[in-house]
């Protein structure tokens, strides 16, 4: 079974690549919706106020990818405060929307825009509207980035990367209440998570551990790391890739008199460690140096077990 959700992004090139990308995406196309005029062309809708936004339709498998993770993954590839642009493209054909068509879903939209606004000050400027009308765009438009590789595109290209190894859906995970994290974590597990805290180098549970499984999130169970891509560099547990990218956030780190780039988890926001730029070559160049004390293992043979199962392939 299928589910179908349209939506528009600005220059439809770039968004369709992009969401075409998704694992669980089954099929995408560009067109163009909720208009006042029927069956417009490019030039239409470009010069001649059609009041169509240039959209991708999605056909998604819900059970291998939910509509809340796509839209999270949309609001990461478009400015949703602002108006009538997108990039370097202006006009209300490059509006954001968000346009459904089984009305149970409208909860779920307003539910994640809601959240999406409590990252900013200044208001979403996403629309949110049942589809009134779609229709297809001119052949060559479709699959565009596809035909013509280096045509343009407002998505920086690591994004499509991204995407296409967007396994992990937020959406499953929660961050529990402070006190039941004091009860349930050690002094130094809930010292390195929540108060930004580093454990000793080699007296600690992971950095010497090599077995198959995968390392989550000690706060909310997030998957973030697999052992195919754990290496021995240092007295930490060192990674040469997360298991999703989508699963960690960076920032900079000016603490102790070092520039630094620091590691949080995505959903929890626990402080993980850091990253490097002395990686293996051969990995990416990449050492992402994370406390033990931030990280629960799984163990390969528990993986199905403790719902972890969709990551076994991952696990060499």
């Amino acid at each position: 079974m299928t589910k179908e959700i349209y939506l528009a992004g600005g220059c439809f090139w770039g968004t369709e690549k992009y969401l075409k990308s998704l694992p669980g995406v089954k099929r995408t196309d560009v067109g163009y919706a909720n208009g006042s005029t029927e069956n417009p062309s490019y030039e239409d809708v470009c010069h001649r106020n059609t009041g169509h936004a240039e959209t991708v339709r999605v056909l998604y498998a819900p059970e291998e990818i939910s509509l809340t993770h796509i839209l999270h993954m949309y609001f990461d590839v478009i400015d949703p405060t602002s108006l009538n642009r997108q990039g370097n493209d202006i006009g209300s054909q490059y509006r954001t929307g968000i346009y459904y068509v089984d009305p149970e879903d409208e909860s779920i939209i307003r539910a994640a825009v809601s959240k999406l606004q409590e990252k900013y000050e200044k208001p979403i400027a996403i629309e949110i509207k049942p589809l009134e009308n779609y229709y297809l765009a001119e052949e060559y438009h479709q699959d565009y980035l596809t035909k013509n590789p280096g045509g343009y595109c407002h998505i920086g290209a690591a994004a499509f990367d991204k995407a296409s190894r967007a396994l992990v859906d937020p959406s499953e995970y929660k961050v529990p209440d402070d006190a039941e994290l004091k009860d349930r974590l050690t002094g130094l597990q809930y010292r390195v998570t929540r108060e930004n805290g580093t454990e000793p180098p080699y007296h600690n549970e992971f950095h010497d551990r090599f077995s198959p499984g995968i390392y989550v999130d000690i706060i909310t169970g997030e998957p973030l790391f697999t052992s195919s891509d754990k290496f021995e560099a240092c007295g930490w547990p060192s990674f040469s890739k997360p298991l999703d990218p989508s699963v960690i956030r960076t920032k900079r780190d000016l603490s102790h008199g070092m520039v630094r780039e620091e590691v949080r988890s995505r959903v929890g926001d626990s402080h993980l460690g850091h990253v490097f730029p002395d990686g293996p070559k051969e990995a990416g160049g990449l050492r992402y140096c994370i406390n033990s004390a931030a990280l629960r293992f799984i163990p390969e043979e528990e993986m199905e077990s403790q719902g972890y199962g969709k990551y076994l392939h991952l696990v060499k």
